[in-house]
């Protein structure tokens, strides 16, 4: 149902505001004045993950727990659930990254930033006896390197402070954007592009193929040239039962026989305009069939209006 982003500067006190934003919605949720859905409330952090702070030394370490992390929050995101990612979330692009997949998966999203000086995150890291403390080197490093949450873009709001005086987190604004805010929808950047089936290139070929063997057989067998031709084109599914009939068209023709060497000409610029869509998903061209009944209509039609044009 939604996700809040947790982000601050290493030992900045977030695990202690995850738990407090998890006590404060589990109340709320088990208040008997509470009417919607049923929701479980889960915290996914490097700890629950078992990812170490040594993680954090260098980027071949650091890549494969962001991707960890990344893939333990998509398993959770639903409609059922709240997640809460208590991590350093300190890249932009990792957070946008979380930020397309909830728009994707149609749920709400708000980022909680964490805010502690330097100096007093480097005096909690040397106090921690729990042996999850940072080298004192790569404390310094993720600090520098760290890139501020902003309300003015779309990925980090709504976006609550938090800074390491408050005694508690905004709560009731937290409440409000999870389960109040708008549910941005998915845009062409964050939605999934449905490929196309694997033989759709070999379907392209094979039924343009036919298609033109099709039509020199049927202007050699007419008495006049152009006009309206009757085909009967073959397919995959026909010749291998002969029961199944070949795909019946008509094509009308300027008054004149195409040549071989000019149907070939616009066969391969027929393919050329459409292998984008194969191999690329692409969505510009609309919904595509690729049954080859579907491809030979496409190219009966493509013929009609181009061949006029390649005389």
């Amino acid at each position: 149902m939604s996700l809040i982003v947790i982000s601050g500067y290493p030992c900045a006190g977030k695990s202690q505001r995850a738990t407090q934003i998890k006590h404060s919605l589990e109340q709320r949720l088990a208040d008997p004045a509470y009417t919607g859905p049923s929701l479980t409330v889960t915290v996914l952090s490097d700890d629950t993950l078992n990812i170490p702070r040594s993680a954090y030394d260098d980027s071949r370490s650091e890549k494969p727990a962001r991707a960890a992390l990344f893939s333990a929050f998509q398993r959770y995101l639903g409609n059922d659930r709240i997640v809460i990612v208590d991590a350093l979330n300190y890249i932009k692009g990792f957070r946008y990254q979380m930020y397309c997949a909830t728009r994707e998966a149609k749920v709400r999203v708000c980022t909680v930033y964490v805010i502690a000086p330097p100096e007093q995150c480097r005096t909690w890291n040397t106090s921690r006896e729990d042996g999850r403390s940072y080298a004192p080197d790569t404390l310094d490093n993720l600090i520098q390197r760290y890139e501020e949450p902003s309300s003015m873009v779309r990925w980090d709001s709504p976006l609550f402070t938090v800074p390491w005086t408050d005694a508690d987190v905004p709560a009731d604004d937290i409440w409000r954007a999870i389960t109040q805010g708008l549910v941005k929808p998915p845009n062409t950047g964050t939605q999934a592009v449905a490929k196309a089936p694997t033989d759709a290139l070999h379907t392209l070929e094979s039924t343009t193929t036919a298609l033109v063997s099709a039509i020199v057989a049927a202007q050699s067998a007419s008495s006049l040239p152009g006009g309206t031709l009757s085909l009967d084109v073959p397919t995959s599914t026909s010749t291998s039962a002969p029961s199944t009939p070949p795909v019946k068209l008509t094509l009308t023709l300027p008054p004149r026989h195409l040549t071989l060497s000019e149907l070939g000409r616009l066969k391969r610029q027929f393919i050329t305009m459409h292998k984008r869509a194969i191999t690329l998903g692409s969505t510009e061209m609309g919904k595509v069939d690729w049954s080859e009944e579907s491809v030979a209509h496409k190219f009966v039609e493509y013929l009609e209006e181009n061949v006029g044009l390649s005389s």
